[in-house]
């Protein structure tokens, strides 16, 4: 996860005392965002830093509507995630679902590794 958000994300953090309320230079928060497609993206940033029982950096999208297309998902995940980090959506066992909200997807990066891709060649 980026080590500092830019400025467009800033703008789109939500800054009130409420529970997901959290203020300019904090890895983790709640941020509302215009996506490309001209739809909020509704946005729940965690990192490994924020709960050391969790080793994982995640971020969470949803729209009020419908699930979020890949373009909106590589939208956020490029504000969020270095150009050069690989993140993970994960599919698990249906025994293991764990559905809260109908139209919401999960990036994922473990910290402290690089996710390993399969060979390019078999892609």
């Amino acid at each position: 996860m980026k080590k500092v958000f830019g400025p467009k994300l800033e703008a789109s953090r939500e800054r009130d005392n409420g529970a997901y309320g959290t203020k300019t230079g904090d890895r983790f928060g709640r941020f509302l965002i215009l996506g490309p497609r001209g739809v909020i993206l509704r946005v729940l940033a965690g990192n490994a830093e924020l709960d050391s029982s969790v080793p994982w950096d995640h971020v969470s999208v949803s729209t009020a509507s419908r699930t979020p297309f890949w373009d909106e998902m590589c939208f956020v995940k490029d504000l969020f995630f270095d150009p050069n980090e690989t993140v993970i959506q994960f599919h698990p066992k249906r025994s293991e679902y764990v559905n809260n909200h109908p139209h919401v997807l999960h990036l994922w990066k473990p910290a402290g590794y690089e996710v390993q891709l399969p060979p390019l060649d078999a892609v």
